[in-house]
């Protein structure tokens, strides 16, 4: 029921003038979807006071109420026929509506609230939708949408992530709102974060790592205190652009974590000197974008100068990480060979102040619309690299958008991660020089680009005298087998 109703939605707005594409689609969903939910997430807290014998305020004022301007109800269940429609209803949203919940924000009491985020969400965004006969189509067609369930929240995030995939697929900026959920899903079964350790993203875009971090965290069983945790101090994020900020937080609040801890901010204009122990996580999960160029007002704020947005987001991950923090992020595998000076520092710097462990060599067409091949750098910080363990993921077949990567592709990394297990697609490389008297690599450029040693070597070519006397020897094995069958007939 849910998709089709989705699909609606996105029909009606493909008519109206102020929605031109699969973004604005998302986005404009989006905030009338947040309301919807926190509707039924204030009945659902209103239900749990009444049966602890609680009282329960609103966050909402009765004005503003999804059950008063949205969807007035008849006695028959019917929404009312003379609820707010055409010019009316723009105006009541742009004029009133938006106003009064961007004020959240400034009167809420702190910024991990739900109040905060209400107040943020509705002071990046504005309604594009022009006309007020189809922004009442789309609110009639959001009422019939159900939060209360278990089961109903599962299948409204299910198709969610659906439609950031299809902004994803769109084209432009693909990558920057869509890594594939099985890569994800490998990355943080890799890391493995627990109960308790905090879980940063600083690219955090749609919020797929943060999303899919706390599916593996949130199991049956756990207690109260441990479901406060998941719920408070243990997802936080940044992100630049607002479009990605309020897809991230929708994304994550449809998945179950009631109140995000994602701020609006360019993480990259943060100085590395100002991070503090206070500051650091214990996890770091992130795809930062690729290809982008900062300006040299940011580049001062880093100790490696470099315009290449992916390298200044390395460093801040690396400085941001506690002492023995654990790390996957993925990144351009130009990385592992890039000669100017700024990549060998930053090479330096990853293998001296961290363990690089593990490095997943992907391949082209990972990535929907973004051209690029890609690595997955797995690091702890703290010690050196003795030595890092790779693996490259070789397909027999070309990836791309109707034949994508999924984790049954990705299995094999998995098992042979455990134990650093050498393979056809899988071998160790020595990072320094070993007290048993094994070299590492070149200290000067710290080149990781390293070749496969296992691939087995390829038949030797042949002799053209070779093949003629091959195909001779079977011309004469034809003609006899003719023969033959001659003779029986």
């Amino acid at each position: 029921m849910f998709e089709q109703v989705f699909k609606n939605i996105d029909d009606i707005l493909h008519k109206d003038a102020g929605c031109g594409s699969e973004l604005d689609y998302v986005e404009q969903t989006s905030w009338i979807l947040f309301l919807k939910y926190l509707d039924d997430l204030e009945k659902d807290k209103e239900t749990a006071a009444l049966l602890s014998g609680k009282s329960y305020e609103k966050i909402i004022e009765p004005k503003f109420q999804w059950t008063t301007w949205a969807a007035p109800k008849l006695e028959n269940g019917k929404i009312d026929h003379n609820a707010k429609t055409g010019d009316d209803l723009v105006d009541f949203v742009n004029g009133e509506l938006f106003p009064y919940l961007k004020k959240f924000k400034a009167d809420a009491e702190s910024a991990d609230s739900i109040e905060y985020k209400i107040g943020e969400i509705f002071s990046e965004l504005k309604n594009r939708i022009q006309s007020g006969y189809n922004l009442r189509e789309v609110v009639n067609l959001i009422d019939e949408l159900r939060f209360r369930t278990h089961a109903e929240k599962h299948e409204m995030s299910h198709l969610y992530e659906g439609k950031i995939k299809n902004m994803g697929n769109a084209g432009r900026n693909g990558g920057e709102y869509y890594t594939p959920r099985p890569l994800i899903r490998t990355i943080v079964k890799v890391v493995n974060p627990k109960i308790g350790e905090t879980i940063y993203d600083g690219a955090v875009g749609s919020a797929g790592f943060l999303v899919e971090a706390f599916n593996h965290l949130n199991k049956k069983g756990l207690s109260t205190s441990q479901v406060e945790t998941l719920q408070k101090k243990t997802f936080y994020g940044k992100e630049k652009k607002s479009l990605a900020y309020i897809i991230g937080i929708m994304n994550m609040i449809l998945h179950g974590v009631e109140a995000p801890n994602i701020i609006h901010t360019n993480t990259l204009a943060e100085n590395l000197a100002d991070i503090q122990e206070k500051d650091r996580y214990n996890v770091v999960l992130a795809n930062p974008p690729f290809g982008g160029k900062e300006r040299a007002e940011v580049q001062q704020n880093f100790p490696i100068k470099t315009g290449e947005t992916a390298s200044l987001f390395l460093q801040h991950f690396i400085k941001i990480l506690k002492a023995g923090g654990r790390a996957g992020v993925v990144i351009k595998n130009t990385f592992l060979s890039n000669t100017d000076n700024a990549s060998i520092a930053l090479r330096k710097e990853l293998l001296i102040n961290c363990n690089l462990h593990t490095v997943l060599d992907l391949p082209g067409g990972t990535f929907t619309g973004a051209g690029v091949k890609t690595v997955v750098l797995f690091f702890e910080k703290g010690k050196p690299t003795q030595k890092t363990w790779f693996y490259q993921l070789n397909l027999d077949r070309n990836l791309g958008k109707t034949n994508p990567l999924t984790e049954k592709d990705l299995a094999e990394f998995v098992e042979l991660q455990k134990t650093k297990a050498e393979s056809e697609n899988s071998w160790t490389v020595n990072i320094a020089d070993l007290p048993d008297g094994k070299a590492g690599i070149d200290q000067t450029t710290f080149d990781l680009s390293v070749k496969n040693p296992n691939i087995p070597e390829e038949a030797p070519l042949r002799k053209p005298s070779e093949i003629l006397k091959e195909m001779a020897d079977l011309d004469k094995e034809s003609a006899s087998i003719l023969e033959n069958i001659k003779d029986l007939i």
